[in-house]
């Protein structure tokens, strides 16, 4: 990867700090930190962390412990590391002084209450002067729009992923169980040359893809019956995600209509994610179609969010904090009607909006034409 991409977003993000007053950004969560220095390193759980960055005016330090000097020496090339033998809280106010920080700028959405308060207590008793204040989704808002390389990143791994699901929907049928499927997928993934799953494989069928979050289980795939696979991987760091809903022989007229309906509230919402559009506008239409088709208390969640170094990242395509879609943002659309006690149909493309529209990224699996 091209290092003179995070110099530049490094600059972009002093150019906010600047406008919000505050001289010092701590960065801890993991997408945001890669994001910023190229650092890799994963965080096991919340409550651990491989590494801080500190960023103000004119320093760039990654703070970590000796489990990972070597790996940020090696990925942050722009950045000073300090290695910390005695723990972050240790060693963060003494940085924090070199750096001259006054206003001290953390991730509000991922600092947790415990973490936040431990700090507090700290800074009060070594560096007073020091004020804490959030940074209110500066660095998350910066990750919207995605520049060539990121694209270029997100379309491999979107090509990468519908390669591998062609070939599991290929070999599907009665029988097999969900779980069976679902290691197959992470099987092939892993045998790939991705990192590893973006998110553990939906693997629903027959009753259970009525949960659109469903766990995979040990129920055996039905002739006729549903089937939602929703699956992703990332690769150099960058995620995909895509659902297809498939049937092993003839579905019944009620999931014909169910599908033929779920499909056309998808094309009729993919029309409309262009840029200038509130991100709200093409979840509207889709809901329009499928409340039109009677299936409106079906259809729960929004029709999509943003795709990157997290699998869902802004913007949402959503009822909810409409903003307005970009050019170079990369989004998923995924309408879905889930009936209780009966089964569901999604269905999920990955989408990069460019001047004049959106261009699919993902292109598993034929779409069925059922006849009106």
């Amino acid at each position: 990867m091209d290092k003179s991409i995070f110099r530049k977003r490094i600059k972009g993000l002093r150019q906010n700090l600047a406008r919000m007053d505050c001289d010092t950004a701590w960065i801890i969560q993991p997408e945001n930190r890669r994001y910023l220095s190229g650092f890799r390193a994963e965080d096991s759980q919340i409550t651990e962390s491989s590494g801080s960055l500190l960023i103000n005016e004119s320093q760039s330090l990654l703070a970590t412990d000796s489990r990972y000097t070597l790996d940020a020496e090696r990925d942050a090339v722009d950045f000073e590391v300090q290695t910390l033998k005695k723990g972050l809280m240790e060693g963060l106010p003494g940085l924090l002084k070199r750096m001259g920080t006054k206003n001290l700028g953390f991730e509000g959405d991922y600092l947790t209450w415990v973490l936040h308060r431990e700090l507090s207590e700290r800074l009060l008793e070594d560096s007073p002067s020091v004020r804490l204040m959030p940074l209110n989704g500066l660095v998350e808002e910066m990750r919207e729009v995605k520049d060539e390389m990121e694209i270029g990143t997100l379309e491999e791994s979107a090509d990468l992923m519908s390669g591998i699901l062609d070939e599991v929907i290929t070999g599907l049928g009665p029988g097999m169980t969900e779980k069976q499927v679902a290691w197959q997928i992470e099987g092939l993934v892993l045998e790939s040359r991705a990192e590893g799953l973006a998110f553990p494989s939906i693997v629903a069928s027959g009753p259970n893809s009525a949960l659109p979050h469903a766990v995979p289980t040990d129920r055996k795939l039905e002739k006729g019956a549903p089937v939602i696979l929703d699956v992703g991987l990332r690769l150099n760091g960058y995620c995909s995600d895509m659902t297809r809903t498939v049937f092993l022989g003839d579905p019944s007229p009620d999931f014909i209509e169910i599908y033929r309906t779920v499909r056309e509230a998808q094309t009729a919402a993919l029309k409309e994610v262009r840029s200038g559009v509130m991100s709200n506008y093409p979840d509207a239409v889709a809901r329009e179609v499928i409340n039109d088709a009677g299936f409106g208390d079906y259809f729960g969640h929004g029709l999509g969010h943003g795709v990157g170094l997290a699998t869902h990242e802004r913007p949402r395509l959503s009822p909810l904090k409409p903003t307005k879609l970009k050019k170079g943002m990369v989004v998923t659309v995924e309408p879905g009607i889930y009936v209780p006690g009966k089964g569901g149909v999604r269905l999920e493309e990955m989408v990069v909006i460019e001047a004049d529209g959106p261009r699919i990224l993902t292109r598993a699996g034929n779409f069925y034409d059922f006849a009106s």
